[in-house]
């Protein structure tokens, strides 16, 4: 992790005072009150710990810290899969809808009841034991967003088989990598999923991970995109031949009891610096972390229709498609495609259709759809929803205002979500019904969350007095237990900046009123004449203009000032850009944030580098900006963007010159 070379905290410089008090209504019917604040954390989560879940065996002790380790819900035991399935069907719930699933083809349409998930889970498992899975065996999982991913995930789990889940547009190098790591000795993949009306090739990537993966034995497959597949005699397996044929009764394949602190999933970071870090997440601790937060931050109801529209095979997915909704016996929306496939009101048109009371997506996803414009949404009947939020990164004021205004009916309350994989749960966030709103804040801890702002050299930064390190003081339930097989790097990378409390990596500050405001990566902290600026503030006050849908900002090398911003800007309704443009928008940043936050150079671009999660690659834009080889483009959704992009920068500095 980048350190600062001097003793200088972050400058904080965009003011945003806007403020949306909860509505009486809303307050009244919430699930979350002001009291959840008041009270002892250890209470709080030894309450929620047993009441939330179910238990083979109850815990005794809540748990032990022995920095930087800790251990949640001790003596007990207990089954993800039975929480998040078997208790409900037991319950009287089996014919409640567990997940309205939506193939990117709107033709495609699957209701699986909660009943129905069970079925599914335990032939999946049968079928998994008949090749020989069992407690322990490590498993590598790599799909598209179809209903045979959380059912293998929620399989693996009864069985007590510990996965990693990898991300359907990871490459064969980054899926072999985990494989190794981790010594899967079975892979579930599918033949190809579907993008844009076109079928990319998932077991071909497999394959050549496979070949480069001597520990794997065993491969089952999916047949969803049609595609001609290579089956290896011996060790792949159509999914189709071995789960149709096995029982569904639950009795034929009964949950394995598992410690509270079992390993449950290894979830890889990205690797876009170094080698992927594994993330070990435990089982009781994670499940009452991810299902507490769910319930109160989202209000959840048991009529609630809600929809997280990330991806399973990031950890928003884990925790907030499949586990976290899953304990609480939610129904969900799970939908394969992309947000204008087969036109730009995709979204709008599940929503209305499913009439979703929540919304859960990341900040890019919004501020695309803010470029498309607001009357894709008008199309469409949007008055179900009750709860929107943003997830991801930082999501700019004008953004969360867009997103208030044109899906929520400008009354919809926005809870703006901080967390990260190694968390596991949302750590910091409004309560709806009880947080005065601010555009652009995630505002306060999670009950029992003790976040807090360093400075260069350990001390807290009081509220209002500026930016630095944000930090959490203290253990909390769903929080990595390490990386796998790699404790010396664990310690290393955060615990060792500030002994005793984790470095989350973020840049943040906390205003008068205690709320907490993200900045961004330090890493991405730009350091222009001597003041450390968030590449976040920039990006925001960009998109503060009138005319512009989106925009990235990284930093070059520049012999004065140290280093220089430079702002890839996307303008609204696809226009171009123009000297004259440029300049109004190098304006508008020194009246919005100050004269040193002008960018140096604005390109502008029709996109920008992206995942196919939506996350924009802000070291491509870097590698861009330094006029240096590209690094791994990949996981990209169109790798094209980026050389194009090249070139619009090098065309503005040759005029420049």
């Amino acid at each position: 992790m980048t350190q600062p070379q001097d003793n200088q905290n972050i400058a904080s410089l965009l003011l945003e005072q806007r403020r949306y008090p909860p509505s009486p209504d809303f307050a009244a019917q919430a699930n979350a009150k002001a009291d959840l604040y008041d009270g002892d954390p250890d209470e709080f989560w030894e309450r929620e710990g047993r009441d939330r879940l179910s238990w083979f065996t109850p815990f005794t002790k809540l748990k032990e810290w022995d920095p930087p380790f800790a251990k949640w819900y001790l003596g007990g035991t207990l089954n993800a899969c039975y929480n998040c399935v078997d208790r409900h069907v037991e319950n009287g719930l089996g014919d409640k809808v567990a997940y309205y699933w939506e193939g990117e083809n709107p033709a495609d349409k699957i209701t699986i009841s909660y009943a129905d998930l069970q079925r599914r889970v335990v032939k999946a498992a049968n079928a998994f034991k008949e090749l020989g899975v069992s407690k322990g065996s490590h498993v590598g999982i790599y799909m598209g967003m179809v209903p045979e991913l959380p059912v293998t995930m929620l399989a693996l789990a009864r069985l007590g088989a510990p996965f990693t889940v990898v991300f359907g547009g990871f490459s064969p190098d980054s899926l072999s990598g985990r494989l190794n790591d981790m010594q899967c000795q079975y892979v579930v993949t599918q033949d190809g999923s579907w993008r844009r009306g076109k079928v990319f090739d998932l077991k071909v990537n497999a394959d050549a991970a496979m070949d480069s993966a001597p520990s794997v034995t065993t491969c089952i497959v999916v047949k969803r995109g049609g595609n001609d597949v290579v089956m290896k005699d011996g060790r792949d397996h159509w999914w189709a031949d071995v789960v149709d044929r096995q029982s569904d009764d639950p009795a034929t394949c009964p949950c394995e009891p598992m410690d509270s602190e079992a390993m449950l999933f290894v979830m890889y970071s990205s690797g876009t610096t170094g080698k992927p870090k594994g993330v070990v997440h435990t089982t009781a601790g994670y499940l009452a972390g991810t299902s507490t937060t769910h319930h109160y931050i989202f209000d959840i109801k048991p009529e609630t229709v809600y929809w997280c529209a990330a991806d399973i095979g990031w950890i928003t997915g884990h925790s907030y498609i499949v586990f976290g909704p899953l304990v609480n016996a939610t129904t969900s929306v799970m939908y394969e495609g992309t947000p204008d496939y087969p036109d730009k009101d995709r979204w709008w048109d599940i929503i209305e259709r499913y009439k979703a009371t929540v919304l859960y997506c990341a900040p890019t996803a919004i501020r695309t759809h803010m470029k498309w414009g607001p009357e894709y949404a008008q199309r469409h009947d949007l008055s179900s929803l009750k709860v929107l939020g943003s997830v991801g990164e930082p999501i700019n004021p004008e953004a969360w205002v867009w997103y208030r205004d044109n899906i929520g009916a400008g009354k919809t309350p926005v809870v703006d979500t901080w967390w990260q994989t190694e968390n596991g749960m949302i750590l910091i966030s409004p309560l709806p019904g009880v947080t005065t709103l601010k555009p652009g804040s995630a505002t306060k801890p999670f009950p029992g969350i003790e976040p807090a702002v360093y400075d260069n050299d350990g001390n807290e930064i009081p509220p209002g007095q500026g930016a630095g390190f944000l930090v959490v003081k203290k253990p909390w339930p769903a929080m990595l237990r390490g990386l796998y097989n790699d404790n010396d790097r664990f310690r290393d990378v955060y615990w060792s900046r500030f002994p005793g409390v984790y470095m989350a990596g973020d840049g943040a500050r906390v205003d008068e009123d205690g709320d907490f405001w993200l900045m961004g990566r330090i890493d991405d902290v730009m350091n222009v004449s001597g003041h450390r600026l968030s590449t976040i503030e920039i990006e925001s006050a960009l998109v503060d203009h009138p005319e512009v849908a989106e925009a990235a900002v990284t930093a070059r090398s520049d012999a004065i000032t140290g280093q220089a911003v430079v702002a890839y800007v996307i303008l609204k309704g696809g226009k171009d850009g123009s000297p004259e443009k440029a300049k109004e928008l190098r304006d508008h940043v020194a009246k919005v944030i100050g004269p040193i936050a002008k960018p140096a150079n604005i390109v502008f671009t029709p996109e920008l580098p992206k995942t196919r999660s939506g996350k924009i690659m802000r070291r491509l834009l870097k590698d861009v900006a330094e006029n240096r080889a590209l690094g791994d483009t990949t996981t990209l959704a169109d790798a094209s963007i980026v050389d194009e992009i090249a070139a619009r920068a090098k065309a503005e500095a040759d005029k420049e010159s």
